[in-house]
């Protein structure tokens, strides 16, 4: 598309190929910056929802995945793994706690689980743990966005 609006731009020509774009993506730019374009709360809280619908499956597939990724790990004996299971991991969080700041819940525990902070044979299941506290997180905000919606 960007090669079409080249096109047009360097030749000024009535033989030059029209762009098959039908309109001016800086334009466009300029109106989102502007602020003339809304989007309601609404609409977003509905397409945020809409999002996360089928949260179990996707715990459900997520877990799968990560028994069969860690199959092969061979911990140190006297080394204890951190949990993958979502109860330790929200208990972990603290998502119970009512009026809980998520942004602030999901930096904290990136910063104490990211898997460039953690060493190298317990890197899959930091990234493990990072993505079922993701979607615990924003399985929260869910709740909560609809909590004060009613």
């Amino acid at each position: 598309m960007l090669d079409d609006l080249f096109v047009a731009s360097e030749s000024e020509e009535e033989t030059a190929p029209k762009p098959s774009v039908a309109f001016d993506y800086l334009a466009v730019v300029d109106e989102l910056h502007s602020g003339r374009i809304k989007v309601s709360e609404e609409a977003l809280a509905a397409q945020y929802r809409e999002s996360g619908h089928d949260l179990a499956a996707e715990f459900a597939a997520l877990l799968d995945q990560a028994r069969i990724a860690l199959a092969g790990e061979t911990p140190n004996q006297q080394e204890k793994l951190p949990p993958i299971d979502p109860e330790s991991i929200a208990a972990e969080l603290g998502l119970g706690q009512p009026g809980a700041d998520y942004g602030q819940l999901r930096r904290s525990f990136a910063f104490a689980n990211h898997p460039d902070r953690v060493p190298q044979h317990l890197r899959q299941r930091a990234m493990i743990r990072m993505q079922v506290a993701n979607m615990l997180i924003d399985e929260a905000k869910r709740k909560a966005t609809a909590g004060r919606r009613k």
